[in-house]
């Protein structure tokens, strides 16, 4: 393992009571699933990359949704949410979903029974006519979550899309996706790349290439970098544009990092000029494309290598229309670096 894996629960913020549990999901998944929109209709992706977008961000919140039923009446423990530049849960959250579900068989083996617990809940409830302790709520919960919630399903660290035909030929006649969480700023990326391939049957080059990208493009790094890394490692491969789209860093008010849109948002709701609900997401999209290609190496192992070109960078930013107003107000040099105007989202409170 190398030093970029080292994961602790540090500058983190832990979600401490139910209410909070419940906007904070709430939030993330209606801010998602408005990006996915916005994203489609902005053509930041297109049609085909839309479709891995879409599917990625459904694993983040699948993921985000299994942490709200694993710790809603957990009295003993509680989310972590990043602080650094992030928003979104502590990469270690997802390490705990995914080690708890490979014990699954254990776990439910060790609760009460469904049918006793539902026999308990109607007494205390129609009988005693009391309240459900937490302690209870925490084992129905516990069995939803274990009986319920497919491992397969949790965003892992680094997760692999299919070799494909790419719609456009002329960057490359395959596409292939991925996505990482990136474990230092505890991110969600999306990679594509579009690539020819030299031999005879992508079959059976495939398990390679995913070895490949797995160690190679599984963290942030120059995009250029990795381009390179992957060409080199993959001599019958000729990959032609890669793609990586980075998600967040997420606004809001558990954020504490040092980002323009955070802090904008942050004094905006100390002062009482925007309601606790506000949230912004920035997303950055780097793309680098093959300009040439050249050959490295002696005499008897020369590699064909593509040339990379210059990185191209874009910056957007996602709000609702109030709080673009107020980052005009509060950081007009920021918003004029962005590729586009900020692009409007619904406000929380609407739904």
């Amino acid at each position: 393992m190398s030093i970029n894996h080292i994961v602790t629960p540090l500058d983190s913020a832990e979600l401490d009571s139910k209410e909070q549990y419940v906007f904070y999901h709430k939030m993330v998944d209606f801010t998602l699933k408005e990006l996915i929109v916005k994203v489609q209709q902005q053509q930041i992706c297109d049609k085909q990359e839309i479709v891995f977008f879409k599917q990625y961000c459904d694993l983040l919140l699948y993921s985000i949704e299994a942490m709200r039923i694993k710790y809603m009446y957990d009295e003993e423990d509680n989310m972590k949410i990043d602080l650094t530049e992030s928003g979104f849960p502590n990469y270690l959250e997802f390490r705990y979903l995914f080690n708890d579900l490979a014990l699954r068989n254990e776990y439910l083996d060790k609760l009460t029974p469904r049918e006793v617990l539902k026999e308990e809940f109607l007494d205390t409830l129609m009988r005693k006519k009391q309240p459900i302790k937490k302690s209870k709520l925490f084992q129905a919960a516990s069995i939803v979550y274990y009986s319920s919630v497919e491992q397969r399903y949790i965003f892992n660290r680094f997760v692999q899309g299919k070799i494909i035909g790419a719609n456009y030929i002329g960057n490359g006649e395959l596409m292939t996706s991925w996505s990482f969480y990136d474990v230092a700023n505890n991110r969600p990326f999306i990679c594509f790349m579009y690539f020819d391939y030299e031999g005879k049957k992508i079959e059976d080059y495939k398990h390679k290439i995913y070895e490949i990208l797995k160690v190679t493009a599984d963290r942030e790094l120059a995009l250029d970098t990795m381009a390179y890394a992957i060409d080199r490692k993959l001599p019958e491969l000729r990959p032609k544009r890669i793609k990586r789209i980075d998600l967040g860093p997420l606004h809001n008010i558990f954020a504490k990092d040092e980002n323009e849109v955070t802090h904008a948002i942050l004094d905006g709701i100390s002062k009482k000029e925007i309601p606790l609900e506000s949230y912004a997401i920035s997303l950055k999209v780097d793309e680098v494309y093959s300009k040439g290609e050249f050959k490295e190496g002696g005499f008897f192992n020369k590699q064909v290598l593509q040339n990379w070109d210059d990185v191209e960078t874009q910056n957007y930013v996602f709000a609702p229309h109030r709080i673009i107003q107020m980052l005009y107000n509060k950081t007009p040099d920021m918003m004029n670096r962005l590729a586009k105007p900020p692009i409007q989202m619904a406000d929380l409170n609407n739904i």
